[in-house]
């Protein structure tokens, strides 16, 4: 007698089935059949035995079968800096530790050890797809392609320089060969990554939104994660930030957003129209401080909705249980409403809605005929978990959520292969691994033990400190009288688009350890149109070591500046810093912004008072890309000749440098 069942490789029996599809079925006794990477069937136990064939049968023993879980956020090589900074506000937290470190040691075989540390963290805790943004991003998709998980890989691009790049041109042109020679992989989306709108300039925004429209990938960033952050936005463009990088063209892409803490229901809406996917991450939120997402809010309106762990070094860990259990009862103590975000529609945006997030829930996220064999087995007889109450449909649901652990993951499958099964996974060796990540953690602690003694470490540690554009374009020229530069300023060729008048009351901070740099505490005394002083502004100002490039006629310098402001009083800073030397310099300075053959400049007229040095011209503009600075450097010379100056008495040395020379 012939067998006329459909031949499948593998059929999983015996099991408690959520879909977490559309409708929710749910089968129990349930069945699951796959061939090859896809899912061929899902249903009653009893159907799929008698239709498929299989070369295997898995007897699940009653485990609930369900859909891998989706990490829609993290930075996964940051397994190697989990608890290195702890319990600090997220601007020190970043950039007084994480972006130093960062750029002293990620490195392709850092990023690969972090990444298959939490490669492994992930499978054990039910994670079969992740979305990740950091440096070197393709040796994180070699790592994760290599022990067969699936992934949104995110190539990071930012406006400062960064461990695999130091200008973003570069960045720019990394992600692309990425998303090239990746894309089509089974397991690995490549994708790239505007770091947030706050680190991006308007021109890497719209040029990372053009390449991943080019290659129809996700674009993944973060959005309006901090108050501060939206705050900013409204001061400097404003408008908060989702607007802000809609008229930058973001939502040409398929964006993924992460955090999203700060956005009222006009931005969620906004979202909802541009398909845009939200990545909620409640224990980074929490642990930074950063806020309470409208996440019912969002869910209502219609918006993909994922949850993420984000980076172990702000979590600290990569536990998705965790992670869905505190976004359920994290929404309910935000509206002060036990019914908000119920169990059965966390654990969506853990799975199916996850995946939409990433734009991939055309191949994961739910169980269902068609879409990839990505799946966990969960044992829920454990003490822990029991009793189990089978009156409510949603009683399962409640129990995944509220209940269970990651520990009761029993095997994990992706694209129809086993990563785990019964709680072990072959394809890394643990204690190799925990070993090379312990030999990075000494070579840490010696950096940062060396790096507290840092001026940037304690300029961070006391207020909020942003980086500059990293280059410097600077022509500066002694002038005897200043006359024709302000009958220069009159002609039509220059367009004035400000005007100041300061005083300037300057004190350098010098340091022993001249790669310090040298920090600057300013008065500035606004003056008015009828000389007279008005308010102050008080700023922190540290100048790294410069470096000079020459060109025909021209200079480009090269310098890191951090700008903070000055809340104390110079003897509070003083004291705190602890200088070997003090140097203060007075001047009256009249500024003008200005566009000059299209290009943007500030022309400083200068007198210097305090050493008396003179009447001295400087025409500057600051850029964050190398290209832009050589040119802006020619034009410059251009600019300094037509307000009646001579290039040739261009000074290479600012005024902290003069007053030394002369001294």
């Amino acid at each position: 007698m012939s067998d006329n069942r459909i031949t499948c490789d593998i059929l999983l029996v015996n099991a408690i089935v959520l879909t977490m599809d559309d409708e929710y079925h749910y089968y129990e006794p349930g069945a699951v059949a796959i061939q090859k990477d896809s899912i061929l069937a899902v249903g009653p136990d009893h159907e799929l035995r008698s239709q498929f064939l299989a070369a295997e049968v898995v007897d699940c023993g009653g485990k609930t079968l369900m859909p891998g879980l989706v990490n829609a956020h993290t930075h996964i090589p940051m397994t190697l800096l989990r608890g290195l900074a702890d319990d600090l506000r997220l601007d020190v937290w970043l950039l007084g530790y994480m972006m130093p470190v960062e750029r002293e040691f990620v490195s392709p075989e850092f990023v690969r050890l972090g990444a298959q540390i939490a490669c492994l963290e992930l499978i054990r805790t039910g994670v079969t797809s992740f979305a990740d943004m950091y440096y070197f991003e393709e040796s994180v998709a070699q790592a994760t392609a290599e022990i067969g998980l699936r992934a949104v890989c995110s190539q990071t691009v930012l406006k400062f320089p960064a461990p695999d790049a130091q200008f973003f041109e570069e960045s720019l042109a990394a992600a692309r060969d990425f998303i090239q020679r990746w894309k089509g992989h089974p397991l690995i989306v490549p994708s790239v990554a505007p770091h947030a709108p706050y680190t991006c300039t308007q021109e890497i925004l719209r040029a990372t939104a053009a390449l991943a429209a080019e290659f129809d990938v996700p674009l993944h960033t973060h959005l309006a994660e901090t108050a501060i952050e939206v705050e900013n936005s409204r001061n400097e463009h404003g408008m908060s930030v989702i607007p802000y990088v809609r008229e930058q063209q973001l939502f040409d892409a398929k964006v993924l957003a992460a955090h999203c803490v700060h956005i009222d229901e006009s931005e969620i809406h906004i979202l909802h129209h541009h398909n845009a996917g939200v990545a909620h991450n409640p224990s980074s939120n929490l642990k930074l401080a950063s806020g309470f997402a409208p996440v019912s809010k969002m869910v209502e309106a219609g918006l993909n909705v994922g949850i993420g762990t984000d980076g172990p070094a702000s979590n600290n860990d990569l536990d998705m249980f965790e992670e869905v259990r505190l976004a359920a009862l994290l929404a309910k103590s935000v509206v002060n409403d036990p019914t908000a975000l119920p169990a059965r529609t966390a654990l969506t945006m853990a799975t199916r809605l996850g995946a939409h997030a990433l734009h991939i829930g055309h191949l994961t996220g739910s169980l269902e005929a068609g879409k990839r064999a990505d799946l966990i087995l969960v044992d829920l007889s454990t003490l822990h978990n029991s009793p189990r109450f089978r009156r409510d449909p949603n009683g399962l649901y409640a129990q995944l959520v509220y209940t269970a652990h990651a520990s009761d993951v029993q095997d994990v499958m992706v694209n129809g292969k086993w990563l785990m099964r019964n709680r072990k996974v072959e394809a890394l060796d643990e204690q190799e691994l925990l070993l090379h990540a312990k030999d990075y953690a000494q070579r840490i602690d010696a950096f940062l033990i060396q790096r507290e003694k840092s001026v940037l470490s304690k300029l961070i540690a006391l207020s909020t400190a942003t980086e500059e554009e990293s280059f410097e374009v600077q022509a500066k020229v002694r002038i005897s009288d200043p006359t024709p530069v302000l009958e220069a300023l009159q002609k039509p060729e220059i367009e004035i688009l400000r005007k100041r008048h300061y005083h300037e009351f300057d004190t350098y901070f010098i340091f022993e350890d001249a790669q310090q740099g040298t920090l600057r505490y300013r008065e500035d005394e606004f003056v008015d149109e009828e000389d007279r002083a008005g308010p102050v502004r008080y700023r922190l100002t540290l100048i790294g070591p410069v470096r000079e490039r020459q060109f025909p006629s021209e200079v480009l310098l090269s310098r890191s500046r951090y700008l903070a402001p000055a809340n104390h009083s110079l003897r509070f800073y003083r004291e705190y810093f602890k200088p070997v030397e003090e140097i203060a310099i007075e001047k009256d300075r009249l500024r003008w912004r200005v566009l000059f053959h299209g290009t943007e400049f500030y022309i400083n007229l200068d007198r210097v008072d305090k050493p008396k040095l003179g009447y001295f011209l400087e025409v500057k503009s600051r850029t964050w890309s190398r290209r832009d600075a050589e040119y802006k450097a020619h034009v410059a010379t251009q600019l300094i000749e037509f307000l009646g100056a001579s290039i040739e008495e261009r000074l290479d040395k600012d005024y902290l440098e003069l007053v030394q020379v002369a001294e």
